[in-house]
């Protein structure tokens, strides 16, 4: 139903799917919508389409649209990141008055999300980047919402975003994470989390596949059954879902018609990239967005195949197929552990770095619901910050702790398996290697700073006294203390 008559609570820009659903979550929800598309086209096919699941004011023009708002004006963007969101920004601030608000709902590099803050804040509006996961689906049933920007801004969003977000326990799964571009950076970690899910899944389809000899359907089960315990999530409930699809033109298992080339849109890449400028080891994060990237490398994979490269001696799985199964659902929960201590660092350290003061109880409420990564055990995740608020590393906690010692063994047989076997496993093995670095007495980084010291005086610490030294490696070799 529509009424140009009638002023809507908020807005939306940009009617692509992911827009479109949001406006008819919105609406479906009591809320009244004002929709604009830079194509009339498609604010039209709303209409005709959804006119009737609620409130809707069509508008052909920015002017009008922000004209149908009532104020404060809350208008929210889901256009294509970059240029297009700097274009409707700006439209908008134009057009808008004092105190209203700009929500970008797309995925923004946080950066950007700082710097349009920033801009929209002199010219007297409101700048909130709001994270939305949840897909397509969550856009129109409930999404997890991480908004960032003013507090007061939030103080006005947060009952219309809480009447769309998803819900667990009662709970909205939307919070406000933080100033500026603190939504949006937990977002892009969030998506970082993500990559090395599905990629560990991927590694432990792949162990079962080819290691085990299973068929797709036949681990599609397995999988169900592994959804039914500590790896209830949302990820493992769709792998299965997956593995069971025959492809409608052939009957064939649907993964082995689909090209092994996996797509990224960029928030796995530049939660690694921000890992590195924030010195935050999110290694499993990391090697999956290497393991995309090297998928996708396909002239080369190609290559290296037809030009046989050696593989030495590639033994064949000698073990019980049904231990082996466990040993590989334990080290998937062990490594998917791994990847959310790694993200929750991460988020720590771009907290701390940007003044941010986010509190992980709070991402742990909102992604149990509606989001990509929701998982049981972020349950046991808000106890873990709920017990201890400061903890170094979230797999420090007494009852991770004791589940890894549980794991760590078959995780340990699963990364030696997929070595023996020839089967890639990037997140499995890096994910382990952190783990036993964290827990390593000594580390080889002293004869890398010996290394360091001798081509380029870079100095070093000692064990036995404080100080900085250095080694005369070109003269007497003696000692000496730089400061």
């Amino acid at each position: 139903m529509t009424d140009k008559n009638e002023l809507a609570q908020i807005g939306v820009v940009g009617l692509a799917v992911m827009g479109s659903n949001l406006a008819r979550n919105f609406a479906r929800n009591g809320n009244t919508v004002a929709v604009y598309n830079r194509s009339p086209e498609k604010t039209h096919a709303l209409i005709k389409a959804y006119g009737e699941e609620g409130n809707f004011v069509p508008s052909e023009t920015i002017e009008d649209f922000v004209a149908s708002l009532e104020r404060p004006r809350k208008a929210i963007i889901m256009v294509k990141a970059g240029k297009a969101t700097d274009a409707v920004i700006d439209q908008l601030a134009e057009a808008m008055d004092e105190g209203d608000i700009i929500i970008d709902g797309g995925n923004a590099l946080f950066t950007d999300t700082i710097r349009r803050e920033k801009d929209v804040a002199a010219r007297g509006k409101h700048f909130v980047g709001a994270g939305i996961s949840g897909g397509e689906e969550g856009a129109l049933n409930g999404p997890a919402i991480m908004p960032g920007g003013p507090k007061e801004s939030w103080e006005t969003l947060g009952p219309i975003l809480e009447s769309i977000a998803a819900n667990v326990d009662g709970t909205p799964c939307v919070t406000h994470i933080g100033p500026d571009g603190a939504g949006h950076f937990v977002k892009m970690v969030h998506n970082g989390i993500e990559y090395a899910d599905m990629q560990v899944i991927g590694e432990a389809y792949q162990l079962l596949r080819y290691g085990a000899g299973m068929e797709p359907a036949e681990i599609a089960e397995v999988f169900r059954e592994w959804n039914s315990g500590d790896l209830d999530s949302y990820l493992i409930e769709i792998t299965a879902e997956v593995l069971a699809q025959k492809d409608p033109e052939t009957g064939a298992p649907l993964v082995d018609v689909i090209v092994d080339a996996a797509g990224q849109k960029g928030t796995g890449r530049w939660t690694a990239i921000n890992g590195l400028e924030l010195g935050v080891p999110i290694t499993g994060i990391a090697e999956s967005v290497f393991a995309r990237a090297l998928s996708s490398s396909t002239a080369q994979r190609t290559a290296a195949q037809e030009g046989h490269l050696p593989s030495g001696t590639i033994k064949k799985l000698d073990v019980d197929k049904a231990e082996f199964i466990e040993d590989v659902r334990r080290a998937l929960y062990a490594a998917k552990l791994i990847a959310y201590s790694q993200g929750f660092d991460e988020i720590k350290a771009g907290s701390e770095e940007f003044g941010w003061d986010v509190d992980p109880r709070d991402l742990a409420t909102i992604w149990r619901g509606g989001c990509i990564i929701r998982a049981k055990f972020l349950d046991r995740i808000r106890a873990a910050y709920d017990n201890n608020a400061d903890l170094p590393a979230l797999i420090l906690d007494p009852y991770f702790k004791g589940e890894l010692e549980d794991l760590i063994d078959p995780w340990r047989r699963v990364v030696v398996a997929a070595t023996q076997l020839g089967l890639p496993a990037p997140v499995f093995a890096s994910s382990l290697s952190y783990y036993d670095s964290l827990r390593a007495e000594r580390l080889p980084a002293a004869l890398i700073q010996g290394q360091r010291d001798f081509f380029g005086a870079h100095t070093f610490q000692r064990t036995d006294k404080p100080g900085t030294f250095h080694i005369e490696w070109s003269g007497d070799r003696g000692l000496t203390e730089t400061d």
